[in-house]
């Protein structure tokens, strides 16, 4: 039967790739599907496929007058979330890997996931999914191929990537492209891995169903994979939005943000100007991923390897983002929300009344006043980047945007002021590498605690974290006009624990103070931590109703508190060891003279 799949495999196959079918074949010998799919990315496929996927209960069909276009998938209660703990670099040498991933030898990992890769597609069909990160025919862009047993994987691939037969064309006779294999297997957390084989350019998932751990091209391949590339190949593979901001006089400068999980980041790609800010315009690049590479005039260039958003749904609303929104009003798959007697769906934090009724995450009954969420706090949309009314007319450019300032953003309750401005490149990648957010009740453990997460790449980063934040430095020499570097917190406390920023849209004053600052147009204040605004020439504070007390609460810098800070850097510096950028050690030892001095 075997032999027959893989032999199918070749005679199937709209390619006559080698080094692909070769791949398929054995792939297929091992796995033993019962039949092999070659996915083309057309509409016929798509409506074949969701037919299918309804018929199987993978997915369920929402109101067509509230939602069309629009399905529902449950996934199984112990698979809703990446898993870090099971999620693998495998390097033939541990120090690659570096503390701050999961480390397993490759020849290990093969030998461990072939066995339970071994027949595991029995009775099960095996669907072939070329796909394209960035757009078709750029000079950025890289092409994977998935194997997988789920048709809710190629839905949602078909929605995220560019797939089917133009990935194939572009990939032509060539053998570089990204190996990904993944089944659904029995859904059994004991037989879960999503192991990452940099150097093989590999990914194999088993055993789980969740987008995060099985859409090999977002976290696996786009970071995981796409840093150790961007390393070899001199670009920053980077877990960033990229947004263009246009003046009333057209003025257009394109920023790149990185910020952890829970920061607002897809707000802030999509957000709308306060009325204040009439003229002005925010268009959306990309809302989580960016590969940023120099180019021939000397800026750093960016493209959006996606082509749809996998964003979280709880807390969005017309309120904080009106955008998202009306992205996800139509053609778009839920996963793990609620479902309305009319067959519309709902989570917490969404606009209007809570209904009295509901069909919960797991498919039970649901009563308003239930102490249980109705919507899993990390359930999902899977949404065309098409449907974005402010999306950028540049998101397909194959040449990409030039990037002219970087953000980095982390949730910080105090010590972190509202924004500054960097010193240097240098001081820049400093801000970026010790950046953190406190944990929420979203994660595990102790609320509160400050979390590093180096240029939000902590779960991402497919090497050594010292490495990494190396190469940032290095990229200073191959990018003459450097982008300027900056730091936000939206999330100042007062002595309440009360927001004082009132963030969402409002942060448009902080980015219009950036683009000024870009732009050569503001004086600043000089303080020891970076360039801040000035208090008679920053921030636009036009119809905002904050107090002067609070916003000089918001941009505080407090010795006392920043005196703590950098010690808790040495801990994170500390676990690096040798591989620590002396750079960045130096940039520490300069703060701490300056706060002692």
């Amino acid at each position: 039967m075997a032999s027959t799949q893989a032999a199918a495999a070749t005679e199937q196959a709209p390619t006559k790739n080698p080094t692909l079918l070769a791949w398929v074949a054995k792939m297929a010998a091992m796995t033993q599907p019962d039949r092999i799919v070659w996915c083309d990315g057309s509409e016929a496929e798509k409506q074949r496929l969701t037919e299918q996927a309804v018929k199987d209960g993978t997915l369920i069909p929402l109101n067509p007058k509230t939602r069309p276009g629009c399905y529902l998938h449950r996934s199984n209660p112990n698979d809703v979330a990446r898993v870090e703990h099971l999620t693998f670099i495998c390097t033939p040498n541990k120090t690659d890997a570096g503390p701050t991933n999961n480390w397993m030898e490759p020849e290990a990992a093969y030998t461990k996931l072939s066995q339970l890769f071994e027949g595991c597609m029995k009775g099960r069909t095996m669907y072939v999914v070329p796909y394209a990160m960035g757009p078709l025919g750029g000079p950025s862009t890289k092409i994977g191929v998935e194997l997988t047993d789920s048709d809710y994987v190629v839905l949602n691939m078909r929605i995220m990537t560019r797939m089917g037969k133009a990935a194939l064309d572009m990939l032509g006779d060539s053998d570089d492209f990204n190996r990904g294999l993944h089944s659904t297997g029995d859904v059994n957390p004991d037989r879960r891995y999503i192991c990452h084989f940099p150097q093989d350019n590999t990914i194999w998932s088993f055993g789980s169903g969740y987008g995060g751990n099985v859409l090999l091209g977002k976290k696996c391949l786009a970071l995981r994979i796409g840093s150790y590339l961007g390393r070899e190949e001199g670009w920053l593979a980077e877990h960033m939005l990229i947004l263009g901001v246009t003046s009333p006089k057209g003025e257009t400068t394109y920023i790149a943000a990185a910020f952890p999980s829970a920061c607002g980041k897809t707000n802030f790609a999509m957000m709308i100007p306060p009325k204040e800010y009439a003229g002005w315009k925010i268009e959306t690049v990309g809302d989580d991923i960016a590969w940023m590479r120099p180019g021939p005039d000397g800026r750093l260039y960016a493209i959006n390897p996606e082509a749809g958003y996998f964003g979280v749904v709880p807390g969005t609303n017309y309120k904080t983002n009106p955008n998202a929104m009306e992205t996800i009003s139509k053609d778009t798959l839920f996963t793990n929300v609620a479902l309305t007697p009319d067959g519309d769906v709902w989570w917490e934090g969404k606009d209007g009344e809570v209904p009295e009724e509901l069909i919960d995450w797991q498919g039970k009954p649901w009563k308003k006043g239930s102490t249980e969420k109705a919507a899993h706090p990390n359930s999902r949309f899977t949404a065309p980047m098409s449907n974005n009314p402010v999306l950028s007319a540049k998101a397909n450019d194959p040449q990409g945007v030039p990037i002219s300032a970087i953000i980095f953003g982390g949730r910080r309750s105090n010590t972190v002021p509202l924004v500054l401005q960097a010193f240097n490149w240098t001081h820049g990648v400093f801000l970026g590498a010790t950046m953190g957010s406190e944990t929420t009740a979203a994660a595990t453990g102790k609320v509160g605690v400050v979390r590093r997460d180096p240029m939000a790449m902590l779960p991402f980063c497919g090497y050594h974290m010292g490495d990494y934040l190396q190469h940032w430095l290095d990229m200073q020499k191959s990018i003459p006009q450097l982008p300027k570097i900056f730091q936000v917190n939206w999330f100042r406390q007062d002595k309440n624990g009360k927001f004082i920023w009132p963030g969402f849209g409002e942060n448009m004053r902080v980015l219009e103070w950036i683009v000024n600052r870009v732009q050569g147009r503001v004086p600043t204040q000089e303080t020891l931590l970076g360039w801040v605004p000035r208090q008679d020439q920053g921030l636009n504070l036009n119809g905002l109703d904050l107090p002067a007390e609070a916003l000089q609460e918001a941009t505080s810098i407090k010795e006392d508190e920043w005196k703590t800070e950098l010690k808790s850097q040495e801990v994170f510096f500390e676990q690096l060891g040798t591989k620590a950028p002396e750079a960045l050690m130096l940039q520490r030892k300069l703060l701490i003279a300056r706060l002692d001095g």
